[in-house]
């Protein structure tokens, strides 16, 4: 909004995919257990899950530490390959959340800035993207352009740095610890999604300054995240 005092700009978002915008997070878990039983390695769902949002290599290197596995280069290839060929037979079963394409159109519409930012690649987040009827324009940062994923903030900083916006003035909006610990260190407000399987008080302590349940509660509560009817 050129020629808007700063102060009274509404504030740009930066969506979360997986868990956030799209019902993928139980894909992902499933996909990984099946991956990991390949390499004859059994983890709890629960344990799985507790690490879906972080970037695959940070992923795979977590969970083989608390198995004891030692971090094989090729180990971990096999495992990444394996998740993102499980993910493919998965996808069709994912859908947008409730009120997600409702919550972007609505942004658009306002002339709020938004884009989304995702650990995923760009091979297994394109198809959900599409889901979501993302406007042309809109930048989309994925898992391959940046160095590091979450919780590192780099693929927060990408998004505001392509939409030509401060960081200090978005909101990130994510359903995982990983996000929120990822906004705090981009020192952007983070606002947590229930979603993807996560507590509100887990959300809270690592950040969140909102909890909703999904786009759709989101959506109708704009106004507590500076966007004004």
């Amino acid at each position: 909004m050129v020629g808007v005092p700063s102060a009274l700009r509404p504030p740009s978002f930066l969506f979360d995919l997986d868990g956030t915008l799209v019902d993928s997070v139980y894909q992902h878990v499933l996909a990984w257990r099946e991956a990991l039983e390949r390499e004859g390695i059994e983890l709890s769902v629960w344990r799985i899950h507790r690490r879906i949002g972080m970037s695959g290599g940070l992923f795979v290197q977590g969970l083989l530490r608390e198995t004891g596995r030692p971090l094989d280069p090729a180990v971990l290839e096999r495992l990444q390959r394996g998740h993102a060929e499980a993910y493919a037979r998965l996808r069709p079963q994912v859908r947008p959340l409730p009120g997600a394409r409702d919550l972007l159109a609505h942004l658009t519409g306002a002339g709020v800035p938004w884009a989304i930012a995702t650990s995923g690649r760009l091979e297994s987040a394109g198809p959900a993207i599409a889901s979501l009827g993302v406007p042309e324009g809109v930048p989309v940062v994925t898992r391959d352009q940046v160095s590091r994923a979450k919780p590192d903030p780099d693929l927060f900083l990408a998004a505001a740095e392509r939409l030509g916006v401060d960081i200090a003035d978005s909101v990130v909006v994510g359903d995982s610890v990983w996000d929120l610990l990822a906004a705090r260190r981009a020192r952007a407000l983070g606002v947590g999604l229930l979603s993807g399987g996560y507590g509100a008080d887990e959300l809270e302590r690592a950040g969140a300054y909102r909890v909703y349940e999904d786009p759709a509660d989101l959506l109708r509560h704009l106004d507590e995240v500076g966007v004004r009817s």
